[in-house]
C-alpha cells in the first residue's frame, strides 16, 4: 500500500470521540477518489476516541500514546510514519467541503516551492475564521491588544495580523496558515524538520511555516479550499485551566508558547516587550474597569496580567519548555 499513497492525513485527537467520528466520515465521502492513508494519533483521551477508530474505521492506522503529547510532538509521531509525498494535518474538528482536498494538491502541484498551504476555514454558521495571517510581531501584538485591529480591519495596515483587508477570493503566498487543515510538501519537511516540540500547543505551526520560508520555501492560502472548523473541541475538555474570552483558548498555554516563539526567533529584549505589553495592557485595563465599577472585566484583566507573570516565570523568559504534558 505505501508505494502506491499519494497522501497521508495525520489527526491528532483528544477526547473529541463524536466530531472525530465525523471528520473520518466526511473525509472518506469527500475523498473517495484519491489514494490515502490515514494516521489518528490519540493523545490518551478519556472517552474512548481510540476505541471507536479501532472498531469502526478499519483502514485507519491508530496509534496510542500514553499521555497527552500536545500538538506538536502526537504530529511528529505521524510525520515519522507516514509516507505520503504530501501530508495533510487536520484537527478532527475539522470537515473538508467537497472537493478541498482536490483542489489543494492541484495548487501545491503548481508550484515546486511551496512547502505548505492552507485554506478557508468558516465555522458552523458559515462565518470566516482567521485562515492565513501574518507572523507574531511587537507592532501585530498591540494592534490586536489596543483593538485597533477589530475596529479597522479592512485596513492592510491595522487588519495585516489576520489579514482582515483581503476579500479577494484570490490565493495568495502568505506568513503562515493555522494546523487546523494544512497540507504539506514531505520533501520540504524532511528539509527542516517536524514541529519543535516545545511547543505543547499553539505557535507550532508558526514556528514550522518560518522555518520553511528561512529555508527558501513558500506558504500558500488558497480560498476556494473550504474547510468547516469548530475550533477548541479539545481544548475545552481541559480542567482546571484559565480559558481566553473567547472560551475555545487556554491562556496560559498560549502565552507560553508566545514566549518561546518570541525568544527563539526574537532573543531576549523583544520578548521582554511583548511579554511587558500584554501584562501592562491588563493592568491598565484592570485599572480603568475598576474605576468604572465593571469588578468583573477588572478580575479577568488582573487574571490574565498574573498569568503572563507566571508564564514568564514558567519558561524563564522564554528559554525553557515546562514538562509535558502542560
Amino acid at each position: 500500500m505505501s508505494s502506491q499513497v499519494k497522501t497521508s492525513v495525520i489527526i491528532v485527537s483528544f477526547n473529541t470521540r463524536e466530531i472525530l467520528r465525523a471528520c473520518l466520515n466526511r473525509l472518506f465521502d469527500v475523498c473517495q477518489d484519491l489514494i490515502l492513508e490515514v494516521i489518528v494519533v490519540d493523545n490518551a483521551s478519556r472517552d474512548a476516541s481510540a476505541e471507536m477508530v479501532e472498531r469502526d474505521f478499519s483502514d485507519v492506522r491508530l496509534i496510542r500514546s500514553q499521555i497527552n503529547l500536545g500538538f506538536a510532538a502526537a504530529n511528529n509521531v505521524g510525520f515519522k510514519v507516514a509516507t505520503g509525498a504530501t501530508i495533510l494535518l487536520l484537527n478532527p474538528d475539522a470537515l473538508l467541503e467537497p472537493g478541498a482536498l482536490q483542489r489543494s494538491l492541484a495548487y501545491m502541484a503548481a508550484d515546486p516551492r511551496s512547502a505548505m498551504g492552507g485554506g478557508l476555514l468558516v465555522d458552523k454558521a458559515g462565518q470566516w475564521q482567521p485562515s492565513a495571517r501574518c507572523f507574531p510581531s511587537l507592532l501585530n501584538e498591540f494592534l490586536v491588544l489596543s483593538g485597533l485591529a477589530a475596529r479597522f480591519p479592512k485596513s492592510r495596515f491595522f487588519g495585516r495580523f489576520d489579514r482582515t483587508w483581503d476579500d479577494s477570493g484570490q490565493p495568495a503566498k502568505v506568513d503562515w496558515v493555522p494546523g487546523a487543515f494544512a497540507l504539506i510538501r514531505r520533501s520540504a519537511l524532511e528539509q527542516v524538520g517536524g514541529f519543535d516540540e516545545r511547543f505543547f500547543l499553539y505557535y507550532e505551526e508558526v514556528d514550522l511555516c518560518r522555518r520553511f520560508h528561512q529555508a527558501g520555501w513558500t506558504i500558500w492560502y488558497w480560498p476556494e479550499v473550504v474547510i468547516r472548523h469548530w475550533g477548541g473541541e479539545s481544548s475545552k475538555t481541559v480542567e482546571n485551566h484559565d480559558f481566553s474570552s473567547s472560551g475555545s483558548q487556554l491562556t496560559l498555554w498560549r502565552m507560553r508558547s508566545e514566549l518561546l516563539f518570541y525568544r527563539k526567533h526574537h532573543g531576549w529584549l523583544i520578548t521582554k516587550l511583548v511579554a511587558g505589553l500584554e501584562h501592562g495592557w491588563h493592568r491598565l485595563r484592570a485599572c480603568r474597569a475598576a474605576r468604572s465599577g465593571k469588578g468583573i472585566k477588572a478580575d479577568e484583566s488582573v487574571r490574565i496580567a498574573d498569568l503572563m507573570q507566571r508564564a514568564w516565570q514558567e519558561t524563564q523568559a522564554g528559554q525553557r519548555s515546562p514538562p509535558r504534558p502542560w
